[in-house]
């Protein structure tokens, strides 16, 4: 599987030439090598890693699931079972954090309620369609009934569709769930960067509050900083997924709080569990399970770690931009085919 990994690798490349990405490195570690492996809760991490191991097809991933659901000791399941792979692209490891937000909206557009959350047009179900400009400026999808509910804040839509999914209370107290349905195709961009690139914010300053502030002070400019981000995320109901459980990742399954993160799937894949040492005034040593990803989240050391759903999950995740490093635990004989063949 090693050679079928740098394979699909290389076709990628070859079919996204604008893209730069680096080839990456593999180097083999051990359980001895990750800091507080022991300490760790192994039985939370296996629990997460069984809400996606049935979905694994690989030959060799459904083998290690198969073993997963005889519920086995869960620290011996993954050291006996699976090996630690360091991959890195060159790039410096980044952790962020992201969570499931809870906004106030309706069914109906009001006075108070007219933000609208769309759902996927037909003509954008390729991933080429117009930009979040175009989209807000010549109000492209008005009109149509793509809208799912109205919501009272325009900084609240923009910041849903970085998180991707969320939670919408209704005037009457009820609730309903949406999550990813697809988007623009658009690249997205940082205005948290862009706000330090005009110098009205230090990079250690900024953080989602800080921009939502910025953002509700500026009438004009707010507006115009979040068209900076030109990609637009539409949406789809999920209300199918209990209430005690995350919302759907990218794998169509629920995530878990502080033990799912996000991914680059060119480099780690989808379902498998990720040892992360992530520094800052939080370090964090935990097994994560790699099940969402996101427009953000690109390179082999690159992390979205889900903090839960609501208003202080989202100031702790707000605050996540760490150094640190990530290991995947890989099935043994994946590990040892992606190194060189003199290696072998």
């Amino acid at each position: 599987m090693g050679r079928l990994l740098r394979a699909i690798f290389f076709v990628w490349a070859a079919l996204n030439p604008g893209v730069i990405m680096a080839e990456p490195r593999y180097t083999l570690l051990e359980f001895s090598d990750l800091p507080n492996w022991s300490q760790d809760n192994h039985n939370a991490a296996l629990t997460a890693f069984l809400e996606t191991c049935p979905d694994l097809r690989d030959p060799e991933w459904s083998k290690i699931c198969a073993v997963a659901t005889q519920s086995p000791n869960a620290r011996w399941f993954f050291e006996a079972l699976l090996q630690p792979v360091l991959i890195e692209d060159g790039q410096k490891m980044l952790f962020t954090g992201y969570f499931e937000p809870e906004l106030k909206g309706s069914l109906r557009r009001t006075e108070t309620f007219r933000y609208p959350l769309y759902r996927l047009p037909e003509e954008a179900r390729d991933g080429s369609y117009l930009s979040r400009r175009e989209i807000e400026e010549t109000d492209a999808l008005s009109g149509r009934g793509l809208e799912i509910a109205w919501i009272d804040d325009p900084v609240d839509v923009f910041f849903l569709q970085v998180q991707g999914s969320g939670r919408v209370t209704l005037p009457d107290g009820g609730k309903i769930r949406v999550g990813y349905a697809g988007k623009n195709g658009h690249n997205y961009r940082s205005i948290g960067q862009e706000l330090v690139r005009r110098g009205i914010y230090e990079p250690h300053q900024v953080s989602a509050n800080v921009i939502r502030s910025w953002v509700r002070r500026n009438p004009v400019d707010g507006p115009e900083l979040l068209r900076h981000n030109p990609s637009y995320v539409f949406f789809r109901e999920v209300n199918q997924v209990p209430p005690e459980m995350g919302p759907l990742g990218a794998m169509n399954r629920s995530v878990t709080t502080l033990r799912s993160i996000a991914v680059d799937p060119q480099y780690v894949p989808l379902g498998a569990p990720v040892w992360i040492e992530k520094e800052g005034a939080e370090p964090m040593h935990r097994l994560m399970i790699a099940q969402d990803t996101g427009s953000a989240i690109k390179g082999a050391q690159r992390a979205d770690i889900f903090f839960g759903t609501g208003d202080e999950a989202g100031r702790v995740a707000g605050r996540i931009r760490d150094p640190g490093r990530m290991v995947t635990l890989l099935p043994r004989q994946t590990a040892f085919a992606l190194l060189p063949e003199e290696l072998q």
